[in-house]
């Protein structure tokens, strides 16, 4: 609470002292901010407060701003700044930052700046544009220390206080020979430890893990979760080393890949930001929407379809609602366990068959539960044992199949290569319905005798 009260109080100097123009006092306050209560701070303001902000930092300053920025809110900063200065904050940007910022802006405008920037920048970003978005490649900096296995502990503390300054991390060096190939990584502890006349070949761990440029990226924070990396090196098809991916990047990438699976199970086809009107939200959620409203169609028609079995025992039509209902929970219910074990790569051949296997036995005995539950209480309540043992084994049978679904169409969609998050909870619920709907008048159908 103290701290909030200190930033509230130091917030309101800094909105003084941009009023006064003060720009000495202003730059010592702000500075003195941690940069993600600089960022904080900076998207508060409107846009002639932010403008003085530009011409009151240094690009260098300004970049670390903007690194404690979500990417889908910076594109108008950007385009705000004067594009001579934009170019200068990009160079000052880690390589992999500036690049991430740059997918998110217009063809032209990142033409524009890479052209203004200085060559030795524009060329590192123009290497990492190359690359597939959401591969090893699109998220790896190319701001990292490879040493040659021929020198000794003395070169390489020498090459790290020269380079380390501008390192993305020093924790891991990476060796490499005359060709570049990956052959090794040493840690930091071990280089310092080590005799300074000692070569770095005799001291080198040749248990090196590295990902493909290629690789996608949700499969390399799956593999650095695994292994507990706080970084891992990209490489060519030839063992070239091309760049390392940190830990800061990866835990941006488990958050995006886990909201963009929120937004399919969620029935959205993209993730919807805070900012935008209610026009651009609602044209992400129609298409899913109209596609489940002609399967609700299909539902009515299924209803329809039995329309002679609910005149004839019009009571039927109390408990559609309630096994539908049920269908629905328990599928998006199995979905959730089997979308969330493929997300994190939980699951083998063994463990999806286990999978099946235990869905399978846990809707035999919810049924089980449920179905004898609501066959009591109809029973005491309409005084038909008949219409509650309908309904009872349409509930046990319906939740059988609908957990069963909810974890085999996940597993169906990721065997052909299609993202199971699309299996979303709307869209499985409907599906869920339709089962319901024809198992619940399909049983009523044929005892009819027994109910009139």
């Amino acid at each position: 609470m103290e701290n909030t009260i200190d930033n509230e109080r130091q917030w309101d100097m800094l909105h003084v002292l941009l009023k006064k123009e003060d720009i000495t006092n202003f730059r010592t306050e702000f500075l003195d901010m941690h940069p993600y209560d600089q960022s904080q701070f900076f998207l508060e303001q409107e846009e002639d407060a932010r403008l003085l902000i530009y011409s009151y930092l240094s690009p260098e300053e300004i970049a670390e701003i903007m690194e404690n920025v979500e990417i889908e809110d910076i594109e108008p900063f950007f385009t705000e700044m004067d594009p001579r200065f934009a170019a200068m904050v990009f160079s000052e940007m880690s390589t992999d930052d500036a690049v991430d910022i740059l997918n998110e802006l217009s063809k032209d405008k990142v033409a524009s700046f890479l052209t203004i920037m200085e060559n030795d920048a524009s060329d590192e970003i123009k290497q990492l544009l190359h690359y597939e978005e959401k591969t090893a490649g699109s998220i790896m900096t190319t701001e990292f220390i490879a040493i040659f296995k021929t020198q000794t502990v003395r070169e390489t503390m020498a090459q790290l206080k020269k380079e380390g300054p501008d390192a993305e991390t020093i924790y891991y060096l990476y060796v490499v020979d005359e060709d570049k190939r990956l052959v090794g990584v040493l840690s930091l502890r071990d280089l310092i430890i080590s005799e300074e006349d000692t070569l770095i070949d005799d001291i080198l761990s040749e248990k090196v893990v590295s990902v493909s440029v290629a690789e996608d990226q949700e499969d390399v924070a799956k593999m650095m979760r695994d292994y507990d990396f706080l970084a891992v090196p990209v490489v060519d098809f030839q063992d070239h080393l091309l760049g390392i991916i940190t830990v800061d990047d990866i835990l941006d990438v488990m958050e995006e890949e886990a909201s963009d699976d929120y937004s399919k199970f969620a029935a959205i086809t993209d993730n919807e930001r805070p900012n935008e009107n209610a026009f651009i939200s609602a044209k992400k959620r129609l298409p899913w929407l109209i596609i489940l409203l002609f399967l609700g169609m299909l539902t009515a028609s299924l209803i329809g379809r039995f329309e002679d079995t609910l005149d004839k025992v019009a009571v039927l039509a109390i408990f559609i609602p309630l096994i539908a209902g049920m269908a629905g929970n328990t599928g998006t219910q199995a979905l959730a366990v089997a979308v969330r074990g493929l997300a994190t790569g939980d699951y083998g051949q063994q463990g999806k068959t286990k999978l099946i296997l235990r869905e399978a036995a846990t809707g035999l005995i919810t049924g089980t539960v449920c179905g004898i539950a609501i066959t009591v209480v109809i029973y005491l309540w309409q005084g038909d044992i008949f219409l509650g043992l309908l309904v009872g084994i349409s509930i046990m049978a319906t939740l059988i199949v609908a957990t069963l679904a909810g974890s085999l169409v996940p597993l169906i969609m990721d065997r052909f290569n299609i993202d199971p998050a699309v299996a979303s909870g709307p869209f499985i619920t409907t599906i869920n319905d339709i089962i319901s709907i024809l198992i619940y008048f399909g049983m009523a159908t044929a005892f009819m005798g027994f109910l009139i």
